[in-house]
């Protein structure tokens, strides 16, 4: 976190953690989307606010799933068990991996809107609607906050993932377009490839980048992946959220791109 995001960090976290229960939900409409996320044992006394930021919508999902590993049932801090009703529940997975927050969900929901996001992250009051407003104007497409495209250079090699450019403007080939998890990344009904349930595959292919495993099932399917054009501000990091953090080791040891190469080489997608 830069240190200019701080106090605003905090703000948030201050006003998020003293609205009630009642504050969250009164008064407000349903749309049926089902938002997902999941977490680790590092973040398990900060998650809380990102389910408050998700609850905190201008209008809210149908249901708001949160996964954990099995051996933290009784870990839950109460500050994160309170929040638990009709619309939020708390889910547990044998597995570990990032993949679940869709996988998981998907294998109960397959005929719900998934959106996912990340946990460590404190989303504005916009971020859903916004992210619906977008798919009821692109009602097939798989819609991301935040993308980067897919890039290779002039004579068809990966390049390294930093020069994997912004999605903000169209990418050069619009099926390299590649939704990246913090935004928040909207799944239509039937977007994804029956493959993506396949874990010892995504383990072997791509173990430590969900995003690009859901990008390479929705290639597989056919479907097309589209940057929001009414994205709004980006979400807010959560102080303190960021000592453990697949991010780092992916940008830092490239490790995207050697995931992605694994999954190219694997499925021979054509996007040179």
């Amino acid at each position: 976190m830069k240190v200019k995001e701080i106090p605003i960090s905090l703000f948030h976290h201050i006003k998020l953690s003293t609205t009630s229960m009642k504050g969250f939900l009164e008064g407000k409409s349903q749309i049926p989307v089902i938002v997902s996320l999941a977490s680790i044992p590092s973040r398990l006394n900060i998650v809380d606010l990102t389910i408050r930021s998700i609850l905190n919508q201008d209008i809210l999902p149908q249901r708001i799933i949160l996964w954990l590993h099995e051996d933290l049932k009784n870990s839950i801090p109460k500050k994160l068990s309170d929040l638990t009703s009709d619309l939020f529940s708390i889910k547990f997975s044998k597995y570990t991996s990032s993949h679940r927050k869709l996988v998981e969900t998907l294998g109960a929901f397959s005929n719900t809107i998934i959106i996912t996001c990340d946990d460590d992250m404190m989303y504005r009051k916009n971020w859903l609607p916004k992210l619906y407003e977008a798919h009821q104007k692109n009602p097939t497409e798989i819609i991301g906050n935040q993308t980067r495209c897919i890039t290779y250079n002039n004579v068809g090699k990966l390049l390294s993932y930093k020069e994997w450019h912004s999605g903000d403007k169209v990418c050069e080939n619009e099926n390299s377009t590649l939704p990246i998890g913090a935004g928040g990344t909207l799944y239509p009904i039937n977007s994804l490839d029956e493959q993506v349930y396949d874990r010892n595959l995504y383990m072997k292919l791509a173990p430590k980048a969900d995003d690009l495993w859901f990008k390479a099932m929705a290639l597989l399917k056919g479907t097309k992946s589209i940057q929001a054009e009414n994205n709004g501000k980006e979400p807010i990091p959560i102080w303190g959220s960021q000592k453990v953090s697949l991010k780092k080791t992916n940008i830092t040891e490239d490790k995207n791109k050697v995931q992605w190469q694994a999954l190219d080489d694997h499925f021979n997608f054509n996007l040179k």
